[in-house]
């Protein structure tokens, strides 16, 4: 017994340490040759995985990569909203909740279209499809923007959209699962009613918790672990994600918006961060994010079947190409034209259009569509596997081009102190 956990502690040490040094040489050469480096970690990550070299297996129901995936998605997230500036969210709010809500709807329909005549299977499972991959991938879009400086509003928008649309992919998703294994029926007032559960569960855990860290590590009198701000934060990150599947909400809203409430403390309560606070956080973060996207895209690249992806790689690409050209541009056109306060220019709605990056929730979604039997899992997951090789291999890597040729980098990265005061 002790022996066998001991060679389990062992495979997972060795694998972990495979990612790393192979991950370093990937940072390398992703500074050197100017891309994202979670498109290179990816193509490392399938040069090294059992399709390949076989260097690291780590199965997708595996605790160790499940336990990765949960861990690096919550503290991706986390960051990600503590970098958002709330003066900035209130401009483009009414684009965010239609993106979020109206967008995923749009792209899972066009989608599933698509996926009927081109897979020939029946509308329920394309609708399963197209749920799986209709919403934006937070983990992969957020590291991407760490890298890249572009307009803050654009910036901000597309972070928040990813982290907010997770609720209304995953209800579409689990609702059909539901209806196709026979333990749900499919009803408008129980979709509306998930929705309002997860998301506004979400919002409303992620809000209290975020308040109660921004008071622990406060100017206020009540602020006693200041000294301990980095284990608050990920003690605030991670207890958002555990006490939102508590009540049945969204675990990664609530984390996303933790990070928020944490990050626009002293505009929403009066509460003072120190400067000095926030840049240890940041340290801290950025440090621990850049580790846990290293994992979590190298291992992902492993989770390559050439095998699968080979039976529907025509029809698939064929449905990728409808889901990037058609389905997100025509989403982002009904969400972003109706918002008038936003003043969107033409070069950053199409920029939008580009970034649609697929990445490791509608993988973990496949995953267990494949593992509950379900008929057409293999489509699912093929179709699946093939948006997320082409928009993190193509769109993310190319991110950076499009913003320069649209014009929407700026040349200095905007460094933002808690203190500031933005309009």
């Amino acid at each position: 017994m002790e022996a066998s956990v001991m060679n389990v502690v062992q495979h997972e040490l060795y694998m972990i340490t495979m990612v790393f040094l192979f991950g370093l040489l990937a940072m390398r050469v992703a500074e050197h040759i100017k891309i994202p480096d979670v498109a290179l970690f990816m193509i490392v990550g399938i040069l090294l995985g059992p399709s390949v070299l076989h260097l690291i297996t780590a199965p997708i129901n595996s605790v160790a990569y499940q336990f990765i995936i949960v861990l690096g998605s919550i503290l991706i997230l986390f960051e990600g909203g503590r970098a958002i500036q709330l003066s900035i969210l209130k401009r483009v709010w009414v684009t965010i909740s239609l993106l979020s809500i109206v967008g995923v709807v749009v792209t899972a329909a066009v989608v599933a279209f698509t996926a009927f005549y081109l897979l020939d299977m029946p509308i329920l499972y394309a609708l399963l499809l197209a749920s799986v991959i209709a919403s934006t991938d937070p983990a992969t879009l957020m590291p991407v923007f760490k890298q890249i400086t572009i307009r803050e509003k654009v910036r901000q928008t597309v972070e928040s959209e990813s982290a907010f649309n997770d609720a209304t992919g995953s209800i579409l998703t689990f609702t059909l699962l539901g209806v196709i294994l026979g333990e749900t029926k499919l009803s408008f007032s129980s979709s509306v009613w998930s929705f309002v559960r997860e998301a506004g569960g979400g919002i409303l855990i992620g809000a209290i918790i975020g308040f109660l860290g921004s008071i622990l590590i406060s100017e206020h009198r009540w602020g006693l672990l200041q000294k301990y701000n980095t284990i608050v934060s990920l003690v605030v990150a991670i207890s958002a994600y555990l006490a939102a599947g508590l009540i049945e909400a969204s675990g990664f809203m609530a984390t996303f918006t933790a990070g928020l409430v944490l990050g626009n403390s002293q505009q929403l309560f009066r509460l003072y961060i120190s400067d000095e606070t926030n840049s240890t956080i940041s340290h801290f973060s950025e440090t621990l994010t850049l580790i846990m996207r290293t994992l979590i895209f190298m291992l992902l690249g492993t989770q390559v079947n050439f095998n699968t992806l080979g039976q529907y790689w025509i029809q698939g690409t064929l449905i990728v190409l409808v889901f990037m050209f058609i389905a997100r541009p025509l989403a982002v056109l009904l969400c972003t034209l109706p918002d008038r306060k936003a003043k969107w220019d033409w070069n950053e709605i199409v920029f939008m259009f580009w970034v649609r990056e697929t990445g490791v929730i509608p993988a973990a979604l496949s995953g267990m569509i494949v593992a509950a039997n379900v008929k057409y899992a293999n489509e699912i997951s093929s179709v699946t596997f093939i948006a997320i090789l082409v928009t993190i291999l193509i769109q993310a890597s190319t991110t950076g081009y499009v913003a320069k040729k649209l014009g929407i980098i700026l040349k200095t990265p905007i460094h933002r102190t808690n203190s500031e005061e933005t309009t």
